[in-house]
């Protein structure tokens, strides 16, 4: 008995390090997608329009796709250990600046910083993860990196919504800081000294250039997460003026968005390897059914939520399916890959943001499905004829 004990002891102390990271990205993408949640609390408060709350999206997304690079070029030799924790710091302390905001400009200002923080984190923390994991269990690691940000949105950003509605949205960011601050303190204990042996280095942009499949992941993932962000930046508006649900069913509903995502990984962890392509058709095709479906499917409470499941469970395996197709095409430039895959997925999610709110304000909330759907559909006629045969010939 002692001998298991022992053996188990072990292999916890392996896996600290993914699961101090899996905590990380918990809390970075709960304050990503938090705002989503409190969009019409923060407009109510500052006497401005949904559509200009929304630009707390959009401007924090374009800081991170314009910094990431820049960023991870200055910071790139430093030990990974010391980066880490400092940019976990730089997320605490704009968060207490967020928690005691006063006028839009300042919670913006909070916002950039918090951007900063996770253009290094996501340029690092898959490529980190895969690093610091027992041999053998590069899939599983990067499966519980996107745990945490499937968590993110079942616990995170509902949790952030009821703590916005009962004690008001600087509480949910105050709350936001408290937990990083926890997070910051367990990665000092556990997380070990890792050389940065991956310096970036803009040699190594033109390199990624002549990689056709890579580029190609680019491009689908800058239409696809444009066409997904139109839609779901506004999904907490869309369901209460749309769908007509009260505060506690939008709720359930952004609880249960999230909780297929674990699922998702699950499926991933054990299936991918076998079938890649499957996992890539139904994460495109699932994205665009979702959108085009999202106004249709809010006229019952049953088929909102049925599609909410199937859109909850396609972002998840897309997020986790390219992220993986990143790291086995560009193995030796992994670091200056993911960096410029998180600058343009962010790009997707300002320009997802900015339409979404455009179709809100020129049109109606009601649109913002049909239109995100349209581009969804380009995106997957480019990913069924064009990227699968380039993805098929570099395996």
């Amino acid at each position: 008995m002692a001998k298991y004990l022992i053996r188990g002891r072990i292999v916890l102390r392996k896996w600290l390090p993914v699961l101090g990271l899996t905590l990380s990205a918990f809390v970075f993408n709960t304050s990503e997608f938090v705002p989503i949640g409190l969009l019409s609390d923060i407009a109510r408060d500052f006497g401005i329009t949904e559509a200009h709350a929304g630009l707390l999206i959009t401007v924090y997304a374009w800081v991170v796709a314009m910094a990431s690079l820049p960023l991870m070029l200055l910071v790139s030799r430093v030990e990974c250990r010391k980066l880490l924790l400092s940019v976990v710091c730089l997320f605490v302390a704009s968060h207490l600046l967020s928690s005691v905001a006063t006028s839009y400009s300042l919670l913006m200002a909070s916002r950039i910083g918090v951007a900063c923080s996770h253009a290094v984190f996501w340029s690092i923390a898959s490529p980190l993860a895969v690093r610091v994991a027992p041999r053998g269990h590069r899939a599983t690691a990067l499966g519980l990196i996107v745990t945490g940000t499937s968590i993110a949105m079942i616990v995170g950003l509902p949790l952030g919504r009821v703590i916005g509605l009962h004690a008001g949205w600087r509480m949910a960011f105050f709350y936001i800081a408290v937990a990083a601050a926890a997070v910051l303190a367990l990665l000092v204990w556990i997380f070990p000294k890792v050389r940065s042996d991956n310096a970036i280095s803009l040699r190594k942009v033109p390199a990624l250039l002549e990689k056709p499949g890579l580029m190609g992941v680019y491009l689908l993932t800058l239409l696809l997460i444009t066409a997904q962000y139109t839609g779901y930046s506004y999904i907490e508006p869309f369901l209460g003026q749309v769908a007509h649900m009260g505060d506690g069913w939008v709720t359930g509903v952004l609880i249960l968005f999230g909780l297929v995502g674990i699922v998702g990984s699950v499926l991933f962890s054990r299936y991918y390897g076998r079938r890649p392509e499957t996992f890539i058709r139904f994460s495109v095709a699932g994205i665009a059914a979702a959108l085009l479906l999202m106004h249709p499917a809010s006229f019952t409470y049953g088929t909102a939520i049925l599609l909410c499941i199937v859109w909850g469970l396609a972002i998840t395996i897309f997020n986790l399916v390219f992220q993986a197709e990143i790291i086995r095409l560009a193995p030796q430039s992994t670091a200056v890959a993911m960096s410029v895959y998180s600058g343009i997925y962010n790009v997707g999610i300002g320009g997802g943001a900015l339409i979404g709110g455009i179709v809100c304000s020129d049109l109606s909330v009601a649109w913002i499905g049909y239109v995100g759907g349209t581009i969804a559909v380009v995106a997957a006629v480019y990913c069924f004829r064009k990227l699968l045969p380039l993805l098929r010939s570099a395996r």
